[in-house]
């Protein structure tokens, strides 16, 4: 088994590299590409050193059996057909291919299934705050199907990349010192502050994260059902946040709730609200699972409401693209 990173210097990047390690993939050799910029740096890998190769158009994927891709959307576009001309499955991390009727859009726990079918040999990984709440509604949507969701974000500074968390770190100073910000990742200053903006903002006044929560929900869920939501960027370093109300054809208890979502892989349920346990970022970085808690009626209606955390870069990135590889081999897809 012979697999590659490309975008190997990105945060993601290395993520794949500690989530490949963490998991013992089962791998005969890790190949490492990354921009001309990055080509020539080394990183260390089960005791070994591994230079980064300059991502070029050739053969250099000819042997390689699975791609994992982070290099941005304009990347895995000019290199699609490069990297899987000889063969190779390209798990792409970026927004690239999410929408092509022609690639799946997996989340393991939900619809590892639908990646038997992958016409292009590329496999799309969905927009990381899709990810962790996807993982947490499927429980329920096994129980009775979900006819509506809402969901408030609270998402990380990394969520915009490596230099989202040196802004913010750089800010934290700056505030502490009664220094002037300057912006450059963020709209605004972010820290001491939330920004309700995260990508572009669209004709139907909903930014482009917002809607990518309703079309890919749809989308790895195989529903109809609408996802309203409201994306927020907050000063926290890594893992994201989400508030969620659900309503389904049928009246859930709460009891009925919390035991599908123990029982689910992938979803830990820390819920004592008389202890004050519930998630939370600070202790959810650089967890595999998605966890939630505060998981109780909605007053407003007859549905559920609960808290979702999970981290970004590692279960809504990295780890489950690996995910998706490990699923391939052990159903015989590679």
């Amino acid at each position: 088994m012979k697999v590659a990173i490309v975008g190997a210097s990105g945060a993601v990047g290395q993520e794949f590299l500690k989530v490949l390690n963490e998991r013992n993939f089962p791998l005969d050799e890790l190949v490492l590409f990354g921009s001309s910029r990055s080509a020539g740096k080394e990183y260390e890998f089960k005791g070994k050193k591994l230079v980064v190769n300059e991502l070029k158009h050739g053969d250099d994927f000819k042997d390689i059996d699975i791609a994992l891709t982070s290099a941005g959307a304009s990347i895995s576009k000019e290199f699609e057909k490069t990297i899987t001309k000889h063969g190779a499955i390209m798990i792409d991390n970026s927004s690239a291919f999410r929408y092509d009727d022609d690639v799946p859009l997996i989340v393991p726990e939900v619809n590892a299934e639908d990646a038997k079918v992958r016409p292009r040999n590329v496999i799309a990984n969905p927009n990381c705050s899709t990810i962790q709440m996807v993982v947490a509604l499927k429980p329920i949507e096994d129980l009775s199907k979900i006819t509506r969701v809402h969901c408030a974000t609270y998402q990380a500074a990394s969520g915009a990349g490596a230099q989202g968390i040196v802004e913010l770190e750089e800010q934290v100073k700056q505030v502490a010192a009664g220094e002037e910000t300057k912006p450059n990742k963020f709209q605004y200053q972010l820290a001491m502050n939330v920004i309700p903006h995260i990508d572009v903002f669209l004709d139907n006044d909903y930014t482009k994260e917002e809607m990518k929560m309703n079309w890919e929900t749809k989308k790895i869920m195989h529903t109809n059902t609408e996802v309203s939501a409201t994306c927020v960027r907050v000063p926290v370093a890594r893992a994201h946040s989400e508030a969620i109300w659900i309503e389904t054809e049928k009246e859930l208890s709460v009891e009925e709730v919390v035991k599908a979502m123990e029982n689910f892989k992938g979803l830990t349920v820390l819920d004592k609200p008389s202890e004050n346990k519930y998630p939370m970022p600070l202790f959810v970085s650089g967890k595999d699972d998605v966890y939630v808690g505060r998981i109780r009626k909605d007053v407003a209606s007859n549905g559920i409401t609960f808290w979702c955390v999970g981290d970004q870069i590692k279960k809504g990135a990295a780890l489950n693209a690996v995910q998706i590889a490990e699923w391939l081999i052990e159903n015989k897809e590679v």
